[in-house]
């Protein structure tokens, strides 16, 4: 008996999703998303607050943008993901519709959910799309992975309480403590 045969769905399958229906197109595969918790919209909005200062205060030439909004990460038709952050300096890849091409920074804020697609599925796609930088925070064990893909280095992984310094921006450091105390 053959095997069915896998849908694959396209940019106008997601684009054409219903509005109030959250969902990401990895290789051709529509993922629902789940409502994010009230710690894991926190988190990110004091993390877009930071990077956004830094960038702001440094006359830097790059956006900050938190979910929902549509990343197509190939810029082609089968990979459109919703990162929790995502920092892109070439202004050349926004469009009304989202970024077309790999941000340079993604930050993803693992929910219980999403545990095994921000730690395994979009670390691969991530890699392989050309992101610079990828963070994972993670506010259950209390740490942030932190990837550098463009220097094939080890990951790195930050306690809470321990300064996070990025490859990309070399003097901006946050720790994830201080900015949920403050």
């Amino acid at each position: 008996m053959p095997l069915p045969k896998e849908h694959r769905y396209t940019s106008e399958d997601y684009w054409n999703l219903p509005k109030e229906q959250r969902s990401e197109l990895i290789d051709g595969q529509l993922y629902d998303m789940a409502p994010p918790s009230f710690q894991h919209q926190n988190l990110s909005s004091l993390l877009h607050i930071a990077i956004g200062s830094y960038i702001q205060a440094n006359h830097g030439t790059c956006k900050v943008l938190a979910a929902p909004f549509a990343v197509n990460l190939d810029a082609q038709d089968h990979n459109w993901v919703e990162p929790d952050l995502s920092v892109i300096c070439n202004r050349e890849k926004l469009t009304e519709r989202g970024c077309l091409g790999a941000p340079d920074l993604i930050i993803e804020i693992v929910s219980p959910s999403s545990r095994k697609m921000d730690y395994r599925t979009k670390h691969s796609l991530y890699a392989n799309a050309g992101v610079r930088e990828y963070w994972i925070v993670d506010p259950e064990k209390e740490k942030t992975v932190l990837y550098r893909f463009e220097e094939d280095e080890a990951p790195v992984i930050y306690p809470f309480d321990q300064t996070i310094g990025s490859g990309i921006f070399r003097d901006l450091d946050i720790r994830i403590s201080d900015l949920l105390e403050g």
